[in-house]
């Protein structure tokens, strides 16, 4: 048998190979994002993939848009780049959690939206600076985790805060990872230290083991509302740096009925949804028309007429409207209200300025897409109505105050429509891109602005997509088990929108959805109330 003898590399014969010229042809360089060699290049660091880019036009100025992709868990990460930030010493950076209810559903109950468009307002302020939007939803546990959290605290009429609610499921109290910004520092040339726009330390930590310098912090704090103060407080309780939860005079406000907790289970109609959580959500009023029940409105108007409120320079109240099933839309001028609040804080009428509506918010599970779907239902309808019925595709990009806000719009005028007719739901599409995804339609919007499609059609015949890739006979079936009978009314863009996607009216047609009314909202420009 012959002997084993031992590698030495002492007395090898050959050098090693020199990988360096390999090594490099694999590795994009700093800066390769904001300077791509060809507009096909897909710059790659660690497990962060950079996809595209195009121009923001946003109410604070021009921000650039850079879209990344992590490629073990898949969500997108997006910086928002204002003024030059590969040669700057210091930017002004925030790290933002998605939150879809404030940014999108206009809800009350955080403070997400106000802290987002207050970065951007700092930001744009200081002359440069970077947003880094995160698709980490209810700090990092996703929309069913932080939506069953509501669930438990509103069912425990706000005796158990969020972070009590997260340890009651299981969960740490943040599952967030910040590990992609240093590998997006890397491909966008960024070597500034930063002045973090947040309240929350750990996200300084986070940052600073990651190797990135920050230089200070500055606090984006807000004052409370009725319907987000129990969350703010839990926040500063969790270590958050708020001063104005204990100091505020505003008082906590609870759901208009009771919420009932309930175990996941899947819908016995299509056990493909698991139905994983319900609770309510105070929605931001659209046009400053605050709802108010016959009751409420009497009450609030039986010592002093609204009229007396509408009178005089500067009137408190525009007008009013009686709308069906004996409500009213009461018109207030908000800035007019607010500075009259700093003097009479004890008028009852001041109370319109947090009266929202109320949607109630239903979360499925799909285990065939892996997705999350949002139901929002207002009402509670009788055998006789007929609910007033929207499939919404959400942008991210809309979540941003942009100047252009026309999908923003449609939200808002559908949620008019269904508040107007009393009782109606609301189905939230997330996929960007006619359901091809947001790394589709940030590549058609790169693709224009670079000049390489001539049209959204065009670029989505370069990507290899259809021109509508969204599930609407899932869409439906969610839909039909929240309305009471088979008849709805049903709000679409416009008739042209309706023509160039009839896989929307086969999947009604499938599922025997009768469409009592078409209500396009391109037809009605001043909203349902003209019609």
């Amino acid at each position: 048998m012959s002997k084993i003898v031992p590698f030495n590399p002492a007395v090898a014969r050959d050098p090693e190979p020199d990988f360096t010229a390999l090594i490099a042809e694999l590795q994009h360089a700093t800066g390769s994002a904001l300077e791509p060699r060809s507009l096909d290049e897909r710059p790659i660091h660690g497990t962060t993939l950079y996809l595209a880019n195009c121009p923001l036009e946003t109410r604070y100025g021009s921000f650039r848009a850079y879209i990344f992709q992590d490629l073990i868990d898949k969500h997108y990460i997006i910086a928002l780049a204002h003024g030059e930030i590969a040669n700057a010493r210091t930017l002004y950076t925030r790290l933002h959690s998605s939150c879809v209810t404030s940014e999108t559903l206009r809800g009350c109950d955080c403070d997400c939206v106000q802290q987002l468009e207050g970065a951007f307002k700092v930001i744009a302020a200081k002359g440069s600076g970077v947003l880094f939007y995160l698709m980490q939803e209810g700090r990092g546990v996703g929309f069913v985790g932080k939506s069953r959290d509501r669930m438990l605290v509103q069912a425990s009429l706000d005796q158990i805060s969020t972070f009590q609610a997260y340890a009651a499921m299981g969960l740490e109290k943040d599952h967030r990872n910040y590990e992609n910004i240093s590998h997006i520092c890397h491909l966008l040339g960024i070597t500034a230290s930063f002045i973090v726009l947040t309240n929350n330390p750990d996200k300084i930590e986070a940052l600073r083991r990651q190797g990135i310098a920050v230089a200070g912090t500055e606090p984006l704090e807000f004052e409370p509302g009725p319907f987000n103060l129990a969350y703010l407080t839990s926040k500063a309780a969790g270590g958050h740096i708020l001063k104005r939860p204990a100091a505020t005079a505003v008082k906590r406000a609870l759901p208009p009925e009771p919420v009932t907790a309930f175990k996941p289970r899947a819908l016995p109609e299509a056990k493909r949804f698991i139905y994983s959580a319900s609770y309510f959500l105070p929605m931001k009023p659209v046009d400053d028309d605050i709802l108010l029940t016959e009751a409420q409105f009497k009450e609030l108007f039986n010592k002093q007429s609204i009229e007396r409120y509408m009178a005089g320079p500067k009137p408190l109240v525009l007008g009013y409207q009686l709308i069906r099933d004996n409500r009213f839309f009461v018109k207030i001028a908000a800035a007019n209200l607010t500075a009259f609040k700093k003097e009479n804080p004890q008028d009852p009428i001041v109370d319109l300025l947090t009266t929202p509506y109320w949607f109630r918010v239903h979360v499925y599970y799909d285990i065939v897409t892996s997705q999350d779907f949002v139901v929002l239902t207002h009402g509670n309808p009788r055998p006789t109505d007929i609910p007033v019925v929207r499939v919404h595709s959400e942008s991210l990009f809309n979540r941003f105050p942009l100047r252009t806000t026309e999908n923003r719009n449609k939200l808002e005028q559908s949620v008019k429509h269904i508040v107007t007719y009393g009782t109606g739901a609301m189905l939230l599409l997330h996929n960007d891109g006619r359901g091809a995804g947001f790394g589709a339609y940030a590549t058609d919007a790169m693709m224009a602005d670079t000049g390489q499609a001539r049209s959204s059609d065009d670029a989505y015949r370069q990507l290899g997509v259809d021109y509508d890739s969204r599930d609407y006979d899932s869409s439906i079936v969610l839909l039909k088990h929240h309305i009471p009978n088979e008849k709805i009314q049903m709000v679409m863009n416009s008739p042209d929108s309706l023509v160039k996607k009839p896989e929307y009216a086969e999947a009604l047609n499938r599922h025997r959805i009768d469409v009592d009314r078409w209500i396009f909202l391109d037809c009605e420009p001043n909203g349902p109330l003209s019609s």
